[in-house]
């Protein structure tokens, strides 16, 4: 049986034979699209690819990046992007998508939102038969009134809890805002949730990533699938 972490390395390694050289890309964050950012590097390195030029969607993935000898954009996103590859951390049929779990979803969305295809990697634990039956989701709050947005959350039927540090502190995200994971068991309608949230003043972004990704790399035991959004 192939272990978890060959199976997020394989996937993110397949998606990288999507990106030509001369594209502009964005670098996911997470423990699969990691192994992109790596990838993409060595293929640079090796000559298989020139004229890329990134942007990350987090500081550690750009401090990786930057250590790695990738040419980087600024943060101010000067070009829009041709291809983005991201992890996710609850895929459903339709690819729509629960991402946050690394604390970087509001970045990961306008990096998402300005790219011309999304190319989301996962290993097949990713796969979901709806939002919500195996991740919470992630909202990003400003630290002004964020107990008012956590009620606001428990009343639209969550059990929310505030994303804690490694040190005992709320975490905060490269924005400096806090994290609330929100628990709210299948998701019956994601669309009309996410509008919800992105109409509260204090929610800054929410994990619902929805009509995004174009193609999801999947990789199992049985081997590599690309899944493509129904048009």
């Amino acid at each position: 049986m192939t272990d978890t972490p060959t199976l997020k390395r394989l996937a993110a390694e397949h998606a990288v034979g999507f990106v030509q050289s001369g594209m502009t890309i964005g670098l996911g964050t997470g423990s699969t699209a990691i192994f992109a950012t790596r990838e993409i590097a060595a293929r640079i390195h090796r000559g298989e690819l020139g004229g890329i030029t990134a942007i990350a969607t987090s500081r550690p993935v750009h401090e990786e990046a930057v250590r790695l000898g990738i040419p980087m954009l600024g943060e101010d996103l000067p070009e829009a992007l041709d291809l983005t590859i991201d992890g996710a951390d609850e895929i459903d049929p339709a690819l729509d998508v629960i991402k946050g779990g690394g604390g970087a979803l509001l970045r990961e969305k306008i990096v998402a939102q300005a790219s011309a295809r999304v190319i989301l990697v996962a290993d097949d634990s990713k796969l979901s038969p709806a939002l919500g039956t195996k991740f919470v989701l992630p909202v990003e709050v400003l630290e002004y009134g964020w107990r008012s947005q956590a009620r606001f959350i428990a009343g639209l039927g969550a059990t929310v809890a505030p994303r804690m540090a490694a040190d005992g502190g709320m975490a905060r995200t490269d924005q400096g805002n806090l994290l609330l994971d929100c628990r709210f068991g299948v998701i019956a309608d994601a669309p009309a949730l996410a509008i919800e949230l992105d109409a509260r003043a204090g929610i800054v972004a929410n994990g619902l990533f929805l009509g995004i990704a174009t193609d999801v790399i999947v990789a199992g035991a049985d081997g590599i699938r690309h899944l493509r959004r129904r048009q």
